[in-house]
């Protein structure tokens, strides 16, 4: 039995993101309007499929939304050149945590990020 891996991705936002919603303006104090604004996730997927599923409001057997209201609505297209050089993790908790130091290292160089 294979084992799954645990990647991170990141999706470039439209920058609509920033003056349409309160939350993401509140997350993102340091945001300059220079840089990008990002979403930050993780997945047992590969990211492109990751990214459809946000797009379309893709629902579970059991009817629960997984994908992001920020990534339906203001998503744009992957960043690989943001994620491709972090390895895939064994686990689901060092995936969590790695979305959290790159969703951080991000908004440490002044893109606007969400993550969750």
């Amino acid at each position: 039995m294979s084992r799954l891996k645990y990647r991170v991705y990141v999706v470039e936002l439209s920058k609509r993101v920033f003056s349409e919603n309160a939350k993401f303006r509140a997350a993102n104090p340091q945001f300059n309007g220079v840089l990008e604004c990002l979403y930050v996730g993780m997945t047992s997927k590969e990211p492109r499929e990751r990214f459809e599923q946000h797009k379309t409001g893709y629902r579970n057997r059991k009817g629960h939304k997984l994908s992001s209201n920020i990534v339906q609505k203001y998503g744009t297209y992957l960043r690989p050149n943001l994620y491709n050089h972090i390895k895939p993790m064994s686990t689901r908790s060092e995936a969590l945590k790695m979305e959290e130091t790159l969703a951080l290292k991000l908004r440490r160089k002044r893109y606007a990020v969400w993550f969750n």
